[in-house]
């Protein structure tokens, strides 16, 4: 199963429990609805589905006005940067919406476009900026497990947040642990599997990555422990700190295109109550080419990590 036929499937499977949903956004129930990410839902979940027009700004007070109505809703978006649009809705109706505390659930879900060569659009690889704003619950998915639950728990659930999919792993094979050995209460965070040797902690979309260098770390009789956090705002580390104070070699991915990135506030965190842990922190560089078409992934050099591990991180694999 690929990761958009998993999350599609998700999305129908948590629909059909709330049949009294309102779907709306461009071509959600038609044409290629959204790349198949929305295929079947106006047939198969008993929802009602509002095909609309581009109105980002409008749809997005939309959504906040069903809500103060008690009505659940949805709104797809085919990619985050029309989001930009929505930003008056974001902070300002949504600060006064929040004090409300409404019992309805409206979700926002757009596509990260993140699968590079698409021009300037394809460079707002930045969704925790969009968070940030007005401190907003914001969550990726990027495997079988984090889409059951964040899927199944949040995409209708009292409040607003936002659950942004990555365009670049459509495609792609699923990644689907039956279990994980540990997460965040809130789902901030998810631990996958634990190591003696090295922790690899994977924000925003890096965890195809960082589960191939797990792979080569442990072809090489290294023992890596593998975590991934899905949360875009400061999520609660102290599971996560505790990982690293016991491994005490800790490597970071964090494929953002922000300056503020959330893997920061995790090693401020970290350092706070130990110094100490030997961290290797790898994450976008900020250039002018990235304002151009070009492959979006961020790469991993994984043979040069190992030679970083054995020099610097300890003496034990020289």
């Amino acid at each position: 199963m690929t990761y958009i036929q998993r999350l599609n499937s998700q999305i129908k499977k948590t629909l059909a429990e709330h049949p009294d949903t309102v779907v709306f956004g461009q071509n959600v129930g038609t044409g290629s609805c959204l790349s198949g990410l929305t295929r079947g839902i106006e047939h198969e979940t008993g929802v009602t589905v509002l095909n609309t027009p581009n109105a980002e700004n409008t749809l997005v007070g939309v959504g906040f006005g069903m809500m103060m109505g008690g009505v659940n809703s949805i709104y797809f978006m085919k990619q985050i940067d029309f989001l930009l649009l929505g930003l008056d809705h974001l902070v300002n109706t949504y600060n006064f919406v929040r004090l409300k505390n409404p019992e309805a659930s409206f979700t926002i879900v757009p596509v990260i476009v993140d699968n590079g060569y698409q021009g300037l659009q394809s460079s707002f690889n930045s969704f925790g900026d969009i968070c940030s704003i007005a401190r907003i619950d914001g969550f990726t998915v990027t495997n079988g497990y984090d889409i059951d639950k964040i899927i199944g728990q949040k995409l209708v659930a009292p409040g607003f947040r936002i659950i942004a999919p990555s365009q670049r792993l459509f495609g792609s094979e699923l990644y689907d642990p039956e279990s994980v050995t540990g997460h965040g209460p809130d789902y901030e965070w998810f631990h996958y599997q634990s190591g003696n040797d090295v922790l690899v902690i994977c924000f925003n979309y890096t965890l195809p990555q960082g589960l191939s260098l797990v792979e080569t770390m442990e072809s090489k009789g290294l023992s890596a422990s593998l975590a991934g956090v899905n949360r875009q705002t400061p999520a609660g580390w102290g599971a996560l700190i505790d990982e690293a104070r016991r491994v005490r070699k800790v490597i970071i991915l964090d494929d953002t295109k922000s300056v503020n990135r959330l893997s920061n506030d995790f090693l401020a965190s970290l350092y706070v109550v130990d110094n100490n842990v030997s961290v290797l922190n790898i994450g976008r560089d900020f250039n002018t080419d990235w304002l151009k078409p070009q492959k979006d992934e961020l790469e991993i050099d994984a043979d040069a990590i190992l030679k970083y591990i054995g020099t610097v991180f300890t003496e034990k694999y020289l």
